[in-house]
This record gives structure tokens, C-alpha cells and sequence, in this order.
């Protein structure tokens, strides 16, 4: 973009990530989709977009489905357990870490984040 049109008639520049594309149409779409679905009816369910990675600051944490054991590979006995509280303190532990470990800037200066 020509540095004269950001001086003179940008007046919000947005970052969707770091990394370089071949043209700003990618961009763009990433932009109206991450906006246009926060309008009321854009998706099916509405409440869904409350629990969506970043919503609380955070990496979203692993996700799981059925069955509980595929190929081996297992879904972590504490989701299993039907104790809700012992879950999403498990969840929210791992939000923390996967935050830690690939967005460490969304935990501020010092890795951290409040817990509750």
C-alpha cells in the first residue's frame, strides 16, 4: 500500500496474524469473516461464538470428541469424569499453557494470567 494513503486516509490498521500472503483479498475475507460472524444470525448458534478461542484471551484449549478411544489414542480421563468443576479447571489450565506456549504475548509481560 502506498505510505501516503496510510499517512492520509488509513484510520485503523488491523493485523490478522504474522505471516505474508500473495494479495489483500486473503486478508480481507479473514477480516469480514471474523467480524461479519458476530452479528446476530450470521451463525446458527449464536452462543457459540462466546466460547471461541481468544473470547477470554487465551488460546482455546485442546478439543475432543467421540469415541473415547480411537486408534488408541485417548481422550483424557478428567473430561470423561462427568465432574464439571474438575473440567474446566482442566480446560482452563490448558488454555493457559497452550497460551504459554504459542501466544506468549496474550499473557502480558510476565506469562501469567488470573486465575478463577
Amino acid at each position: 500500500m502506498d505510505e501516503r494513503v496510510r499517512e492520509n486516509l488509513i484510520t485503523r490498521e488491523v493485523s490478522i496474524g504474522d505471516y505474508v500472503l500473495t494479495g489483500g483479498e486473503l486478508a480481507a475475507a479473514v477480516l469480514s469473516d471474523a467480524v461479519i460472524r458476530l452479528i446476530p444470525g450470521v451463525i446458527g448458534d449464536e452462543t457459540s461464538a462466546l466460547s471461541d478461542s481468544f473470547q477470554d484471551g487465551l488460546v482455546a484449549p485442546p478439543a475432543y470428541t467421540r469415541p473415547a478411544d480411537y486408534q488408541g489414542w485417548m481422550v483424557p480421563d478428567v473430561l470423561l469424569s462427568g465432574h464439571q468443576a474438575r473440567i474446566d479447571a482442566w480446560r482452563h489450565e490448558q488454555a493457559l499453557e497452550r497460551t504459554r506456549k504459542r501466544r506468549p504475548g496474550l499473557l502480558g509481560s510476565t506469562g501469567g494470567a488470573t486465575e478463577g
